[in-house]
């Protein structure tokens, strides 16, 4: 059977592979689209096994709330370049996995890739990712999933241009406070709601390394007590939400601005693209020499 223009055509832009890949796959299958489907999702899925590896530091940050505001999801969803995290297949394929996950009501990453995509009959969310790292040509990897949900409030969200999220839940119904702390959160990186949340073994860490420097200064120890208390607490009000002046006023501290309100932040979570993965840097050198013994 002869294998038509427009039935290439077809499978190309229902898989995204090259021309002579998708003449090939139909002349394979004696023009069975649905089996082309299929042998090419087979050797994209080959394919996407060699990019597995590689390190994926770029993407988007997706969020997405219920029509009531009272439930929020957030993901990660990585891709290696900038080129294709912006790439319109990407963003789709981030849009649904963060509309499926608000649906299915994901608290784990690893629950998400066995689920069905939504308004993707018969695949699921890892079938998908395979066939995009396919049509791609990069590893994308979902990274991570935060899942804030209340009784009571409308959660707070904020997203600075897909490579930021932030969601906040505070303990009553203030949507546009909830929303000024999340963009606060956003800005000034807080690791905690509050002093008393950060952990022992990282004050004495802390502790630790400014006694060392302050030793330094031949200082006498009631002096030097009184410099590492000093910085310590100046630590401790960087790292807390509460203690940090508020970015929109910044002679208000985000403590009294919520006293104010007669508010509490009762959790947080604040992504942003790639943070914490160690981008592969290319040695220049090494990649020619390779090439050069290569050829």
């Amino acid at each position: 059977m002869a294998v038509t223009a427009a039935q290439v055509k077809e499978l190309r832009e229902r898989t995204g592979a090259g021309m002579m890949e998708c003449k090939k796959a139909l002349e394979a299958t004696a023009g069975d689209m649905a089996r082309a489907i299929e042998e090419l999702r087979k050797s994209g899925r080959a394919k996407a096994d060699k990019k597995a590896s590689r390190v994926a530091a770029e993407g988007v940050v997706l969020l997405k709330t219920t029509s009531d505001g009272r439930h929020a999801i957030m993901v990660e969803i990585n891709s290696e370049t900038d080129f294709v995290a912006r790439d319109e297949n990407f963003l789709a394929f981030a849009d649904a996995v963060a509309k499926t996950a608000l649906q299915a009501n994901v608290k784990d990453v690893a629950a998400l890739g066995g689920l069905p995509l939504l308004d993707h009959a018969n695949t699921t969310i890892d079938e998908a990712r395979q066939a995009l790292i396919a049509k791609v040509g990069e590893n994308i990897h979902i990274r991570r999933v935060a899942n804030l949900q209340s009784t009571i409030a409308t959660i707070g969200t904020y997203s600075h241009g897909g490579r930021i999220g932030v969601l906040v839940e505070l303990d009553s119904d203030h949507p546009a406070l909830a929303k000024d702390i999340a963009m606060h959160i956003a800005a000034s990186q807080p690791l905690v709601v509050a002093q008393d949340d950060v952990p022992v073994d990282v004050i004495a860490k802390e502790k630790e390394i400014y006694r060392a420097q302050a030793e330094t200064s031949g200082k006498p120890e009631a002096i030097l007590e009184k410099m590492v208390a000093g910085k310590i607490k100046k630590f401790m009000d960087e790292i807390s939400l509460l203690g940090q002046p508020f970015v929109k006023d910044p002679d208000t501290l985000v403590s009294a601005l919520l006293n104010k309100h007669h508010v509490k932040v009762v959790r947080f979570v604040r992504f942003a693209v790639g943070e914490g993965i160690e981008k592969e840097t290319e040695n220049f050198v090494e990649a020619v020499m390779a090439q050069v013994h290569g050829s």
